[in-house]
C-alpha cells in the first residue's frame, strides 16, 4: 500500500479541486492524480514531428512568418 502526506493548499485551490470531482465522494487524491495525468506527456515525439518543429524554427529564425492579423487583412476577414 502506498503511504500518504498531507499538503497544504489555500482555500481557492480547495474550491476548485472540489469542483472538478467527477462526484461527491471523489477523493482530492483521485482529482489531483487525474489533473497530473492530463498534463503529463510521456509519448515521445515521432521523427516526423521533430522535424516539423525543427523546420517552424528555422522559419522563425529566418523571418519567414506571418501575424494573424496580416492574415485576416490579406483574406479581408478584419
Amino acid at each position: 500500500m502506498a503511504g500518504s502526506t498531507t499538503i497544504k493548499v489555500n482555500s481557492d485551490l480547495k474550491d476548485v479541486l472540489s469542483e472538478l470531482k467527477q462526484n461527491p465522494r471523489e477523493s482530492y487524491n483521485d482529482v489531483i492524480s487525474r489533473l497530473v495525468d492530463m498534463a503529463c506527456d510521456n509519448d515521445k515525439l515521432s521523427d516526423e514531428a521533430i522535424t516539423g518543429l525543427e523546420e517552424a524554427l528555422e522559419d522563425i529564425k529566418a523571418g519567414r512568418i506571418h501575424s494573424e492579423e496580416a492574415i485576416m487583412k490579406e483574406f479581408g476577414l478584419l
